[in-house]
């Protein structure tokens, strides 16, 4: 029973740390990445679609991405979806492809990048919390229906919080080695 709340606690937690990797492919470090254009959708024949699954999205080189549609007739649906998705950059359409020069980063938007990064590490440790404030919620209710003994929950507790200390850790090291990537010129 407890092993298997230890369990969850685990996976949920390690959930968490996923979702962190994940915010991170959104924020801008030094080079480029097409991951920066991973949230913008394109109306295609009436659905909301994926940029690149209506085209193949490359990155050249360390400051531009190339959009090239499979229909060159979603040409200006893509510009437009690009231009309203706010990324910093406005897409060059030459009528076979878009191209996005990113120019390189300024010293204030490292530093507002690592910002956000920060942002996303302090909501990956809420969740984290969270994710240890359900577990020992369901040690106490077990304590409570007197499944288990007060050490039990004891031990529980202490248990749960070594996972969590070991998670926010964990946090604490990514956003370290992202900080020290997104400074660097």
């Amino acid at each position: 029973m407890l092993e298997e709340i230890y369990t969850k606690c685990d996976t949920k937690m390690q959930g968490g740390i996923d979702h962190l990797h994940k915010e991170f492919k959104t924020l801008r470090t030094g080079k480029v990445l097409v991951s920066v254009l991973d949230n913008i959708k394109i109306d295609y024949y009436g659905t909301a679609t994926p940029l690149d699954q209506v085209g193949s999205v490359l990155a050249t080189d360390a400051t531009t991405i190339v959009v090239n549609p499979w229909e060159k007739n979603l040409l200006s649906a893509i510009e437009s979806a690009i231009a309203a998705a706010n990324i910093g950059v406005n897409p060059n359409n030459d009528g076979e492809q878009i191209k996005l020069f990113f120019p390189p980063m300024t010293v204030e938007q490292r530093q507002d990048s690592v910002k956000k990064m920060k942002g996303m590490g302090e909501n990956a440790k809420v969740s984290i919390r969270n994710d240890r404030r359900d577990a020992n919620d369901k040690v106490k209710k077990l304590e409570k229906d007197k499944e288990i003994t007060s050490d039990e929950s004891k031990s529980a507790q202490d248990r749960i919080q070594k996972l969590t200390d070991k998670y926010i850790t964990q946090i604490d090291s990514i956003l370290k080695d992202k900080e020290a990537e997104i400074l660097k010129v």
